[in-house]
This record gives structure tokens, sequence and C-alpha cells, in this order.
């Protein structure tokens, strides 16, 4: 499933792209209809229990048995049709930003959390899941457990999260710079021509490392050039 689609994306925010791709596994259904697949066994038992009688107590009883066995078919056959519909639409998407993933049916939900939220990605896969190339994905973000989010049965699951680290690595490489940032320049672009100028640049990059906007370590490599410049 590492095929990064060309068709626009209107998720996609402007300088995303998809990287990769993939979806639940065929086995996802089979494991969530246990139950529906018991109840069209449970019909089809009720219609051999069926005798041909149509009057007394026996053709009671067989219409019983035939309500009965109506109900359990059509709900099981409901139950299965709506596990290969979620199924169908189950979705994850890995871009150089995001990881997005939408999940169900009449209770759709939808994953959007971006890479640098994400503190621990997180693989689990039974026998039958390395075999059939699919396994469950716990996506840990910096909340810790409380904001943590699953996906089962996942097709290619450890693609999937070689994928979500490699963007993460690529994210951070890519972030801090070693320039200095525009406030910072802005503050020391000129350079003072009295003691009285010095200071009042000095309180500028102050107040920008108390907001935030630089780092402590990046207010005394300034002031240290201003200092040496007077």
């Amino acid at each position: 499933m590492d095929a990064v689609k060309e068709d626009a994306d209107p998720r996609l925010l402007s300088g995303e792209h998809v990287v990769f791709e993939t979806k639940k596994s065929w086995f996802a259904p089979v494991a969530a209809s246990g139950v529906a697949i018991l109840m069209v066994i449970g019909a089809l038992i009720l219609a051999w229990l069926q005798s041909d009688s149509t009057n007394g107590v026996m053709g009671f009883i067989n219409r019983v048995l035939g309500l009965g066995e109506i109900a359990l078919f059509l709900g099981g056959l409901g139950w299965i049709i709506y596990n290969v519909i979620a199924w169908k639409s189950a979705h994850y998407t890995v871009t150089n930003r995001r990881l997005m993933g939408t999940e169900g049916l009449l209770r759709k939900r939808e994953t959007d959390s971006l890479l640098s939220s994400i503190s621990d990605v997180r693989m689990r896969q039974s026998a039958v899941g390395r075999m059939m190339g699919f396994g469950d994905i716990q996506i840990i973000s910096a909340s810790g457990s409380a904001g943590s989010d699953t996906f089962t049965t996942v097709v290619a699951a450890v693609e999937l999260k070689k994928h979500i680290l490699e963007q993460k690595v690529a994210e951070a490489q890519a972030g801090p710079t070693n320039a200095a940032p525009a406030p910072v320049a802005a503050a020391a672009a000129a350079p003072p021509n009295s003691q009285d100028q010095a200071v009042a640049t000095l309180n500028s990059l102050a107040a920008l490392r108390d907001s935030g906007a630089i780092t402590p370590e990046e207010y005394e490599t300034k002031k240290a050039e201003l200092l040496a410049r007077i």
C-alpha cells in the first residue's frame, strides 16, 4: 500500500503531501462478525427444526420458529454487511505533517494528529497477524495514555509505524535552524551608536526572550555581540 496518490486531497494543508496510505485487513470484518455468523447459523438450525405441520401445537411452534429464523437471519446478515462496509471505509494516511485515520460507519471516528504531537508509536501483532500481514497500531500523544488512539487489524502495520517515525525525524531535522529568528535580527540589525541605544536594544531583546520569541541562549549570544561593538 506504499503508494502516494497524485490527486489533490481536500484535507491536505498548504505544502502538505501524502507519503503513505493503508487500510484494514480483510480479516477485520470476519473478526467483527463472529456473533453475526452465529446468528445466521442459528437461523439455519431453526429452519431445519421446523416440520411440515401447520395445525395445532406443532403448527404454532413452527410459526414461532419461522419468525425466529427470519429475525436471526436478517439481523446476522445485516450485521455482516455493516461490518464489510465499515471495513471498506477504513483508511489511514501519513503525510509529511500529520497522521489521518477514518474508521466506522454509523459511529464514524476520525483521527487527525500532528506528527509533532505524537510521542510514541506502538505495534502489536498476533501470530495470525504476522502470517496475514496486519497488526494493531497504538498512537501515544504528548498527553500520554489519556490521548492514545488504537487502529486495529491494519494492513502493513510495520510500514505504517516506520513512515510515521521517519516523518517525525524529518520534521524534527527540518524544524530548528541555526539562523537567528526574524525578531532577533530586527532587534539587532542596526549597530548601536551610543550606550543608550545599546541599552534600548538589549531591553528589546530581553522582552523577546521573556515572551518566548527567542531562547535565553539566543539572547545571551546577541547580548555579547552588542556589548562587543560598543
